[in-house]
């Protein structure tokens, strides 16, 4: 589980093919203190760290995972969000987040606000009853909250630290982040469906 709050921001240095698998060599700060078999959040995709090498470790993604996410369109130099996963015994500032992305969303305006952000996004329709106005969301891999609601379109608004801190300063129009809906909309939306 994690909670949305990025800690670290991490650079693709490689990429290697294997069968449907792509394998990534990922550098930051935070990788010396990671261990093998740990669960990390990369962009909002909880993978597990397969091995670390100094200030790099390695994960991979399956086809299932290249399939839903953003994942196939990094490339070297890539920036990534990162997050460990949540300690049970510290504060929950984001919102409870699996790391299971649900799909894309792509950027289709992003608006200077005189020292903060807005970022306006289009989804499909399908996931229209998961995003409700000033609910949860997580973009890749952040907590934020969104507005201006319609039926495939949203906006969240980025405050200046988190424009530093994260990959949201890297974003262009037409780039797509991965979406994580609301654990707790999901299953709301899902026991509404079976018991009509």
């Amino acid at each position: 589980m994690f909670t949305g709050i990025i800690e670290k921001t991490g650079i693709v240095k490689g990429i290697t093919l294997s069968g449907t698998n792509k394998t990534f060599l990922i550098a930051s700060d935070i990788s010396d203190e990671l261990s093998i078999d740990q669960s990390v959040a990369h962009n909002g995709v909880c993978l597990t760290v397969e091995g670390i090498e100094g200030k790099t470790h390695r994960i991979t993604a399956v086809s299932e995972t290249l399939a839903k996410t953003n994942m196939n369109e990094w490339t070297i130099g890539t920036v990534v969000n990162l997050e460990r996963c949540l300690v049970m015994n510290g504060r929950l500032d984001g919102h409870i987040v699996q790391g299971h992305v649900d799909a894309t969303a792509k950027c289709i305006s992003i608006t200077e606000k005189n020292g903060s952000w807005e970022f306006n996004f289009e989804f499909d329709k399908k996931f229209a009853a998961l995003v409700i106005e000033k609910g949860s969301i997580t973009l890749n891999g952040i907590s934020l909250t969104i507005f201006n609601v319609d039926e495939a379109h949203f906006t969240v608004a980025i405050i200046p630290y988190t424009y530093e801190h994260t990959n949201m300063k890297s974003l262009q129009e037409g780039d797509l982040v991965n979406i994580e809906f609301d654990m707790i909309g999901k299953y709301v939306v899902r026991s509404l469906t079976l018991n009509k």
